[in-house]
């Protein structure tokens, strides 16, 4: 950290978390949109009524990407730690989406690393 206060160095597990973040939500995108089409497509368009359901982890790709470039944000911004986001990211499993719970489980491991904790309040912390 500078001495101006202006420079705040992120931790590595920071940094993971985002990118762990990221990667995730594009793949739940994916994930989503493609098991939506199967499903649609397989039933020949009966399957329409489990849309909502069924494009559930496409959303929360999406909140996983805003949420992961504001963690990869240079210089930081603020942004609490985001436990919300990890637990969908393990209820995920209920749509077989492993590689999701994996992600939401190691979140959660992160968030509670003093390091990430210290990172958090550091960011967050009022100007002075």
């Amino acid at each position: 950290m500078s001495t101006a206060g202006t420079l705040i160095e992120k931790p590595g597990m920071v940094t993971t978390l985002g990118l762990l973040t990221l990667i995730n939500g594009i793949l739940n995108i994916v994930f989503g949109l493609v098991v939506t089409a199967m499903i649609v497509l397989g039933t020949f368009f009966v399957g329409i009524i489990c849309a909502p359901v069924t494009a559930l982890p496409a959303v929360l790709g999406i909140f996983e990407i805003l949420y992961a470039l504001k963690l990869l944000a240079n210089p930081p911004r603020p942004v609490r730690a985001s436990r919300t986001i990890a637990i969908l990211e393990i209820c995920a499993i209920l749509a077989g989406n492993v590689m999701s719970m994996v992600v939401g489980i190691v979140a959660l491991v992160f968030y509670s690393d003093p390091a990430v904790k210290a990172h958090f309040a550091r960011i967050n912390a009022p100007a002075a």
